[in-house]
């Protein structure tokens, strides 16, 4: 088995979801008492939000690829970013390290098309659905991704930000998603990513009128299957 390198903290309240499905996938597979080789490194999530606000992401790059070095050296053997928004700077981070880096657009995307899906309703951070680096990864696997109108990103983002990342789970803001993913499937969207690893905190598939892809879910999977790969 490899050892992961999990970057988490993006926030902790998802953090938690990775490890304990990444845990529980390794038990499935492996069986007895066995659990998953990984080190985890939390990174103060306020640094990362300070980032955000300025747009300086040359800075969370910076703190990032610091934490994935921090894990190389630690003898990890492939990093795991356990968040959608801050694969925006992934590239940078692979560079840094020299590692494979398990991306969660990629994933994600292999999970669709598994499922017949090509063309899906994104909601996350105002970054992952406005910005091309995630969306030009569906878009090369042939996949259409579709977001909601400005005023609705808005308030997806708020949620996250305000609500969801501190654990913050509110019957309002539930509605708030589900009218959302209606209304993509009115536009023509077959499944909808959760495209911010806490959405699934909030949003499961009886909430849901399309089939829900939990990004979470899916890279914390995935990554066992990385791991337990032979090379």
């Amino acid at each position: 088995m490899k050892t992961m390198g999990i970057l988490g903290g993006m926030a902790c309240e998802s953090t938690v979801t990775y490890y304990q499905v990444i845990n529980d996938c390794v038990n499935r597979a492996l069986g007895d008492h066995h659990s998953a080789r990984c080190i985890l490194y939390s990174v103060d999530f306020q640094d990362i939000i300070e980032t955000h606000r300025s747009g300086d992401w040359d800075r969370a790059a910076e703190v990032l690829s610091g934490a994935g070095l921090a894990l190389k050296n630690a003898g990890v053997d492939f990093l795991v970013l356990a968040t959608n928004t801050m694969h925006i700077v992934a590239p940078q981070i692979q560079a840094a390290t020299g590692l494979p880096l398990l991306h969660i657009a990629d994933v994600t995307a292999d999970r669709l098309l598994e499922n017949g899906v090509h063309t899906v309703g994104l909601l996350g951070t105002k970054f992952t659905m406005e910005k091309d680096f995630y969306k030009e990864i569906l878009i090369k696997r042939g996949i259409t991704p579709l977001v909601p109108e400005q005023e609705a990103r808005n308030e997806v983002h708020r949620i996250i930000d305000e609500e969801l990342a501190f654990g913050n789970l509110k019957e309002s803001s539930r509605a708030y998603y589900q009218e959302e993913i209606r209304k993509l499937k009115e536009r023509g969207a077959e499944g909808v990513i959760l495209g911010c690893t806490e959405i699934g905190l909030l949003i499961q598939q009886e909430h849901s009128v399309l089939p829900v892809f939990d990004t979470a879910q899916i890279h914390a999977e995935e990554s066992v299957k990385y791991a337990l790969k032979e090379d």
